[in-house]
């Protein structure tokens, strides 16, 4: 994709150092039940990477040192990942709340069926996509049928607690558009989901996160093909506001891949750009165990500008309001 080949080089996208570590996001493999047109990962039911126990291991001991309080779970489908309840289990007895990045899909699937009663069981919290309330838009963008069973899940988890106001169950919902446009406003596009779901589906849940599209991988390959990518691009650049540079979540996460390397952000390990920390790159997490990386510049390129376009975009949704 020589078209995407800017975004490894050279940019003017302001400098950042990273602040207090509060989250490690981990991608336990891509493997995945579904191939969605969007995706940044790339993927599906064919992809073999998985991470290791031995990994798992030394993510709780790092766990254990750097005063992280979030674990925060994505694949692909993270629970495929034959290891995904005992690192759930083990990180919660060390008090770490975790948050599984669910796509709703993989409670119907075979050997699935008790997943939501482990999830409620471990109080994880649950961060769904759903990237719109209409049937034939989230189908178009993630395969038909799987609007329907989103329902159904939502659903299976509001019976079991989640997204209920007075119970301690978290269940957010994120939105991202089908195309190579900026996120509506987060608060007026919750409040639509919650009278769409609410009224048509009696479906309740506790947040939507709003994302902007990455540039990157799928959705990248996409707008290349329909000529669009420079024009997205100019769109993102555009529209960055320096007041998102403050809250971006590559100050106060690590992401760690399949093999235990780590990154600034998730978007940076899909583009193979890992942290680098006193000039040395290629950090695994175990390189990390008596390491604080507070202060430490962040490797920035131009995709970046998918983050503080508009009213900026993270794991946690918009930036602003």
């Amino acid at each position: 994709m020589h078209d995407t080949l800017p975004l490894l080089e050279k940019t003017n996208f302001p400098p950042i150092r990273r602040a207090r570590l509060t989250t490690l996001q981990v991608n336990l493999g891509y493997r995945c039940n579904q191939q969605c047109l969007h995706c940044h990962v790339n993927a599906g039911p064919k992809r073999k990477e998985m991470m290791a126990l031995e990994t798992i291991n030394t993510l709780l001991d790092y766990l254990k040192v750097s005063g992280a309080g979030y674990l925060d779970l994505t694949g692909g489908a993270p629970e495929l990942n034959p290891y995904f309840r005992y690192f759930v289990t083990q990180a919660r007895a060390l008090g770490v709340v975790v948050i599984d990045r669910c796509n709703l899909t993989i409670l119907e699937e075979p050997g699935q069926e008790d997943l939501a009663q482990f999830l409620v069981q471990n109080q994880v919290e649950i961060t769904a996509s759903l990237p719109c309330y209409m049937e034939d838009n989230v189908d178009q963008q993630r395969g038909k049928g799987v609007f329907n069973a989103s329902i159904r899940g939502l659903q299976q988890l509001n019976a079991l607690g989640y997204g209920v106001e007075g119970t301690p169950l978290k269940l957010n919902l994120v939105y991202n558009p089908i195309g190579p446009i900026l996120p509506p406003p987060q608060e007026t596009l919750e409040a639509d989901y919650k009278q769409h779901l609410g009224e048509k589906y009696g479906i309740k849940f506790s947040q939507l996160f709003t994302l902007a599209n990455m540039p990157i991988q799928r959705f990248g390959s996409t707008l290349v093909s329909k000529g669009e990518f420079n024009n997205y691009m100019m769109l993102l650049r555009d529209a960055h506001q320096d007041s998102n540079l403050e809250n971006v979540m590559c100050r106060s996460l690590i992401s760690v891949d399949w093999q235990g390397y780590v990154y600034d952000c998730d978007f940076n390990q899909m583009l193979a750009l890992p942290m680098v920390v006193d000039v040395k790159s290629r950090i695994h997490i175990s390189d990390l165990l008596n390491v604080d990386v507070e202060n430490n510049p962040v490797v920035v390129r131009d995709h970046c500008y998918g983050c503080t376009a508009g009213q900026g975009s993270s794991c946690g949704g918009a930036l602003t309001d």
